[in-house]
Protein backbone atom coordinates (compact mmCIF):
# COMPACT_ATOMS: atom_id res chain seq x y z
CA UNK A 1 0.00 0.00 0.00
CA UNK A 2 0.89 3.10 -1.10
CA UNK A 3 2.33 5.65 2.25
CA UNK A 4 -0.35 8.20 2.81
CA UNK A 5 0.66 11.80 1.79
CA UNK A 6 0.43 14.39 5.11
CA UNK A 7 -0.33 17.68 4.77
CA UNK A 8 -0.38 18.09 1.14
CA UNK A 9 -3.17 20.95 0.78
CA UNK A 10 -3.61 23.80 3.01
CA UNK A 11 -7.13 23.94 4.30
CA UNK A 12 -9.72 26.06 1.94
CA UNK A 13 -11.38 27.64 4.82
CA UNK A 14 -7.54 29.06 5.68
CA UNK A 15 -7.10 30.05 1.60
CA UNK A 16 -10.06 31.79 1.67
CA UNK A 17 -9.84 33.95 4.49
CA UNK A 18 -6.68 33.62 6.44
CA UNK A 19 -7.63 36.17 9.27
CA UNK A 20 -10.76 33.31 10.25
CA UNK A 21 -9.49 30.61 12.85
CA UNK A 22 -9.29 27.54 11.37
CA UNK A 23 -12.60 25.20 10.97
CA UNK A 24 -13.08 21.23 11.80
CA UNK A 25 -14.14 19.87 8.70
CA UNK A 26 -15.29 16.24 9.00
CA UNK A 27 -16.54 14.95 5.49
CA UNK A 28 -19.69 12.28 6.56
CA UNK A 29 -21.10 9.60 3.33
CA UNK A 30 -24.67 9.90 3.31
CA UNK A 31 -24.84 5.87 4.07
CA UNK A 32 -22.70 6.52 7.96
CA UNK A 33 -24.96 9.37 8.30
CA UNK A 34 -28.34 7.22 7.44
CA UNK A 35 -29.64 3.67 7.38
CA UNK A 36 -29.65 3.44 3.89
CA UNK A 37 -29.95 -0.73 3.76
CA UNK A 38 -33.20 -1.10 2.46
CA UNK A 39 -32.51 1.39 -0.59
CA UNK A 40 -29.22 0.09 -1.26
CA UNK A 41 -30.60 -3.58 -1.12
CA UNK A 42 -32.85 -2.68 -4.09
CA UNK A 43 -29.66 -1.14 -5.60
CA UNK A 44 -27.64 -4.66 -5.55
CA UNK A 45 -30.74 -6.86 -6.08
CA UNK A 46 -32.26 -4.51 -9.08
CA UNK A 47 -30.00 -2.24 -10.66
CA UNK A 48 -29.68 1.31 -10.80
CA UNK A 49 -33.06 2.33 -12.32
CA UNK A 50 -35.09 0.43 -9.72
CA UNK A 51 -32.90 2.07 -6.60
CA UNK A 52 -33.02 5.66 -8.66
CA UNK A 53 -37.37 5.11 -9.11
CA UNK A 54 -37.33 3.92 -5.32
CA UNK A 55 -35.55 7.12 -4.25
CA UNK A 56 -37.77 9.26 -6.06
CA UNK A 57 -41.01 7.59 -4.64
CA UNK A 58 -39.87 7.52 -1.07
CA UNK A 59 -37.53 11.10 -1.24
CA UNK A 60 -40.48 12.51 1.29
CA UNK A 61 -40.13 9.67 4.12
CA UNK A 62 -37.58 10.26 6.34
CA UNK A 63 -34.56 8.32 6.48
CA UNK A 64 -33.65 6.95 10.34
CA UNK A 65 -30.38 7.66 11.59
CA UNK A 66 -27.31 5.82 10.82
CA UNK A 67 -24.15 4.66 12.34
CA UNK A 68 -22.50 8.33 12.42
CA UNK A 69 -25.82 10.06 13.05
CA UNK A 70 -24.83 10.85 16.66
CA UNK A 71 -21.64 11.52 16.41
CA UNK A 72 -22.71 14.17 13.73
CA UNK A 73 -25.43 15.83 16.17
CA UNK A 74 -22.81 16.22 18.83
CA UNK A 75 -19.86 17.73 16.55
CA UNK A 76 -22.81 19.86 15.35
CA UNK A 77 -23.58 21.28 18.91
CA UNK A 78 -19.99 22.19 19.55
CA UNK A 79 -21.23 25.60 17.38
CA UNK A 80 -23.41 26.57 19.80
CA UNK A 81 -20.64 26.78 22.56
CA UNK A 82 -18.65 29.04 20.63
CA UNK A 83 -19.66 32.92 19.60
CA UNK A 84 -18.57 33.91 15.65
CA UNK A 85 -18.64 31.24 12.85
CA UNK A 86 -18.76 28.30 13.17
CA UNK A 87 -15.83 26.17 14.29
CA UNK A 88 -17.40 22.65 12.74
CA UNK A 89 -18.79 21.86 9.42
CA UNK A 90 -19.93 18.59 8.26
CA UNK A 91 -19.77 17.50 4.65
CA UNK A 92 -21.90 15.53 2.52
CA UNK A 93 -20.87 13.23 0.80
CA UNK A 94 -22.67 10.71 -1.24
CA UNK A 95 -22.26 8.18 -4.81
CA UNK A 96 -25.96 8.96 -4.95
CA UNK A 97 -27.32 11.86 -7.98
CA UNK A 98 -28.62 15.28 -6.89
CA UNK A 99 -31.86 13.29 -7.87
CA UNK A 100 -31.67 10.47 -5.87
CA UNK A 101 -29.74 12.37 -3.48
CA UNK A 102 -33.03 14.98 -2.83
CA UNK A 103 -34.27 12.51 0.35
CA UNK A 104 -31.15 12.56 2.28
CA UNK A 105 -31.21 16.27 2.10
CA UNK A 106 -35.09 16.10 3.33
CA UNK A 107 -34.20 13.75 6.23
CA UNK A 108 -31.37 16.22 7.27
CA UNK A 109 -33.41 19.14 6.99
CA UNK A 110 -36.12 16.84 8.99
CA UNK A 111 -33.71 16.01 11.67
CA UNK A 112 -32.66 19.51 11.87
CA UNK A 113 -29.29 18.87 10.98
CA UNK A 114 -26.80 22.26 10.55
CA UNK A 115 -25.34 20.61 7.09
CA UNK A 116 -25.76 22.70 3.72
CA UNK A 117 -22.88 21.95 1.27
CA UNK A 118 -22.91 18.65 -0.52
CA UNK A 119 -21.25 16.21 -3.46
CA UNK A 120 -23.09 13.76 -5.25
CA UNK A 121 -21.22 11.98 -7.44
CA UNK A 122 -23.48 9.98 -9.26
CA UNK A 123 -22.67 6.18 -8.87
CA UNK A 124 -18.92 7.26 -8.78
CA UNK A 125 -16.79 7.22 -5.77
CA UNK A 126 -17.15 10.65 -4.09
CA UNK A 127 -14.05 10.63 -1.78
CA UNK A 128 -11.97 12.74 -4.17
CA UNK A 129 -14.05 15.97 -3.10
CA UNK A 130 -12.22 15.42 0.20
CA UNK A 131 -9.30 17.34 0.03
CA UNK A 132 -11.18 20.17 -2.12
CA UNK A 133 -13.12 20.96 0.80
CA UNK A 134 -10.53 21.11 3.01
CA UNK A 135 -11.92 18.12 5.46
CA UNK A 136 -9.67 16.83 8.45
CA UNK A 137 -11.70 13.62 8.91
CA UNK A 138 -13.54 11.29 6.21
CA UNK A 139 -16.37 8.67 7.47
CA UNK A 140 -17.75 5.74 5.46
CA UNK A 141 -19.17 2.54 4.74
CA UNK A 142 -17.16 2.06 1.80
CA UNK A 143 -13.87 0.47 2.29
CA UNK A 144 -12.43 1.42 -0.87
CA UNK A 145 -13.52 5.23 -0.58
CA UNK A 146 -11.99 5.13 2.88
CA UNK A 147 -8.57 3.60 1.47
CA UNK A 148 -8.85 5.75 -1.24
CA UNK A 149 -8.73 9.05 0.89
CA UNK A 150 -6.05 7.56 3.31
CA UNK A 151 -3.69 7.08 0.37
CA UNK A 152 -4.77 10.67 -0.81
CA UNK A 153 -2.85 11.64 2.55
CA UNK A 154 -6.47 12.10 4.42
CA UNK A 155 -7.64 10.76 8.23
CA UNK A 156 -10.56 8.06 6.81
CA UNK A 157 -12.25 5.26 8.73
CA UNK A 158 -15.01 2.78 7.89
CA UNK A 159 -17.77 2.78 10.44
CA UNK A 160 -18.89 -0.47 10.95
CA UNK A 161 -22.37 -1.59 12.03
CA UNK A 162 -22.14 -1.59 16.04
CA UNK A 163 -24.37 -2.24 19.54
CA UNK A 164 -22.97 1.37 20.65
CA UNK A 165 -24.95 4.77 20.32
CA UNK A 166 -25.05 8.07 21.72
CA UNK A 167 -23.53 8.48 25.07
CA UNK A 168 -25.65 9.76 27.53
CA UNK A 169 -23.06 12.95 28.22
CA UNK A 170 -23.23 16.34 25.93
CA UNK A 171 -19.40 15.67 25.78
CA UNK A 172 -17.45 14.42 22.85
CA UNK A 173 -15.26 11.92 23.44
CA UNK A 174 -12.61 10.20 20.55
CA UNK A 175 -10.58 7.07 21.26
CA UNK A 176 -7.98 6.24 18.86
CA UNK A 177 -5.28 3.46 18.53
CA UNK A 178 -1.78 4.34 18.36
CA UNK A 179 0.46 2.43 15.96
CA UNK A 180 -0.85 2.60 12.16
CA UNK A 181 -3.58 5.53 13.40
CA UNK A 182 -2.11 8.31 15.34
CA UNK A 183 1.27 7.03 14.94
CA UNK A 184 3.30 5.74 11.69
CA UNK A 185 3.42 1.16 11.26
CA UNK A 186 6.93 1.12 11.52
CA UNK A 187 6.90 0.00 15.30
CA UNK A 188 4.36 -2.23 14.88
CA UNK A 189 5.42 -3.98 11.60
CA UNK A 190 8.85 -4.64 14.01
CA UNK A 191 6.46 -6.64 16.14
CA UNK A 192 4.36 -8.50 13.32
CA UNK A 193 7.74 -9.11 11.64
CA UNK A 194 9.82 -9.93 14.77
CA UNK A 195 8.02 -10.07 18.12
CA UNK A 196 6.77 -8.73 20.84
CA UNK A 197 11.04 -8.86 22.52
CA UNK A 198 12.36 -7.12 19.61
CA UNK A 199 9.50 -4.47 19.26
CA UNK A 200 10.40 -3.42 22.93
CA UNK A 201 14.31 -3.21 22.63
CA UNK A 202 13.47 -1.30 19.88
CA UNK A 203 11.19 0.96 21.37
CA UNK A 204 13.34 1.28 24.72
CA UNK A 205 16.18 2.13 22.31
CA UNK A 206 14.15 4.52 20.43
CA UNK A 207 12.26 6.78 23.31
CA UNK A 208 13.47 9.56 23.00
CA UNK A 209 13.19 9.48 19.11
CA UNK A 210 9.28 10.82 18.22
CA UNK A 211 7.50 8.57 16.12
CA UNK A 212 6.70 9.07 12.45
CA UNK A 213 3.18 10.78 11.75
CA UNK A 214 0.43 8.46 11.00
CA UNK A 215 -2.82 9.31 9.03
CA UNK A 216 -4.62 10.59 12.04
CA UNK A 217 -2.01 13.06 13.82
CA UNK A 218 -3.66 15.87 11.28
CA UNK A 219 -7.00 15.30 12.80
CA UNK A 220 -5.68 14.81 16.23
CA UNK A 221 -4.18 18.59 15.54
CA UNK A 222 -7.57 20.03 14.23
CA UNK A 223 -9.22 18.72 17.55
CA UNK A 224 -6.31 19.77 19.81
CA UNK A 225 -7.34 23.50 17.69
CA UNK A 226 -10.39 23.16 18.76
CA UNK A 227 -9.88 22.17 22.23
CA UNK A 228 -7.86 25.31 22.96
CA UNK A 229 -11.05 27.02 22.06
CA UNK A 230 -12.28 26.27 25.39
CA UNK A 231 -10.96 26.85 29.31
CA UNK A 232 -9.35 23.59 30.82
CA UNK A 233 -13.22 23.05 32.75
CA UNK A 234 -15.48 23.94 30.02
CA UNK A 235 -14.18 21.51 26.90
CA UNK A 236 -16.94 19.62 25.34
CA UNK A 237 -14.32 17.46 23.67
CA UNK A 238 -12.21 14.41 25.10
CA UNK A 239 -9.82 12.44 24.00
CA UNK A 240 -8.20 8.99 24.66
CA UNK A 241 -5.35 6.91 23.71
CA UNK A 242 -6.06 3.28 24.02
CA UNK A 243 -3.39 0.86 23.00
CA UNK A 244 -2.29 -2.31 23.10
CA UNK A 245 1.80 -1.28 24.28
CA UNK A 246 2.26 -1.44 27.50
CA UNK A 247 5.93 -0.46 29.86
CA UNK A 248 8.43 0.65 28.43
CA UNK A 249 7.29 0.82 25.09
CA UNK A 250 4.89 3.56 26.28
CA UNK A 251 7.54 6.04 26.91
CA UNK A 252 8.49 7.07 23.15
CA UNK A 253 4.65 7.67 22.88
CA UNK A 254 4.49 10.40 25.68
CA UNK A 255 7.57 12.12 24.05
CA UNK A 256 5.95 12.25 20.72
CA UNK A 257 2.72 13.40 21.76
CA UNK A 258 4.94 16.00 23.63
CA UNK A 259 7.21 16.68 20.55
CA UNK A 260 3.73 17.27 19.07
CA UNK A 261 2.85 19.42 21.18
CA UNK A 262 -1.21 18.22 20.94
CA UNK A 263 -3.22 17.01 23.72
CA UNK A 264 -4.41 14.09 25.11
CA UNK A 265 -6.71 13.59 28.07
CA UNK A 266 -6.29 10.23 28.67
CA UNK A 267 -4.01 7.26 27.50
CA UNK A 268 -4.89 3.27 28.30
CA UNK A 269 -1.58 1.35 27.82
CA UNK A 270 -3.13 -2.09 28.03
CA UNK A 271 -0.95 -4.37 27.19
CA UNK A 272 -3.18 -6.73 24.83
CA UNK A 273 -5.69 -6.42 26.76
CA UNK A 274 -9.01 -6.26 25.20
CA UNK A 275 -9.93 -2.98 24.51
CA UNK A 276 -13.78 -3.11 24.22
CA UNK A 277 -14.88 -2.97 28.31
CA UNK A 278 -11.87 0.11 28.43
CA UNK A 279 -14.02 2.29 25.53
CA UNK A 280 -16.91 1.58 27.37
CA UNK A 281 -15.49 2.86 30.33
CA UNK A 282 -14.38 6.24 28.95
CA UNK A 283 -17.55 6.61 26.55
CA UNK A 284 -15.98 6.82 23.63
CA UNK A 285 -18.70 8.27 20.57
CA UNK A 286 -15.98 6.80 18.40
CA UNK A 287 -12.96 4.48 18.42
CA UNK A 288 -10.56 4.71 15.49
CA UNK A 289 -8.21 1.25 15.14
CA UNK A 290 -6.35 -0.50 12.45
CA UNK A 291 -6.90 -4.31 13.51
CA UNK A 292 -10.12 -5.89 12.98
CA UNK A 293 -9.68 -7.74 16.18
CA UNK A 294 -9.53 -5.09 18.52
CA UNK A 295 -13.01 -3.28 15.96
CA UNK A 296 -14.56 -6.25 16.55
CA UNK A 297 -14.49 -5.80 20.37
CA UNK A 298 -14.63 -2.22 20.28
CA UNK A 299 -17.86 -2.81 17.98
CA UNK A 300 -19.47 -4.44 20.98
CA UNK A 301 -19.72 -1.27 23.30
CA UNK A 302 -18.84 2.19 20.83
CA UNK A 303 -19.31 3.48 17.31
CA UNK A 304 -15.88 2.24 15.98
CA UNK A 305 -13.95 3.12 12.61
CA UNK A 306 -11.58 1.15 11.04
CA UNK A 307 -8.69 2.48 9.40
CA UNK A 308 -7.52 -0.05 6.59
CA UNK A 309 -3.56 1.43 7.20
CA UNK A 310 -0.51 -0.23 7.94
CA UNK A 311 1.10 -3.86 7.97
CA UNK A 312 -1.75 -5.35 9.45
CA UNK A 313 -3.98 -4.76 6.27
CA UNK A 314 -1.47 -5.31 3.63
Amino acid sequence: MSKPRQGILPKVSNLMNPSKKPKLVIAISSTALFDMRKSHSIYEKDGVAAYAEYQRQHEDDVLEPGEAFPLATKLLRINDKLEGDPRVEIILLSRNSADTGLRVFNSIAHHGLDISRAAFSGGTSPYRYVSAFGCDLFLSTNPEDVRSALNNGVAAATLLPSKGGSTDNDDLRFAFDGDAVLFSDASERIFKERGLEAFTENEKAAAHTPLDAGPFKGFLQALHGLQSEFSADSCPIRTALVTARAAPSHERVVRTLRDWNVRIDESLFLGGLSKGDFLNSFGADVFFDDQQTHCSSAREYVATGHVPHGVSNE
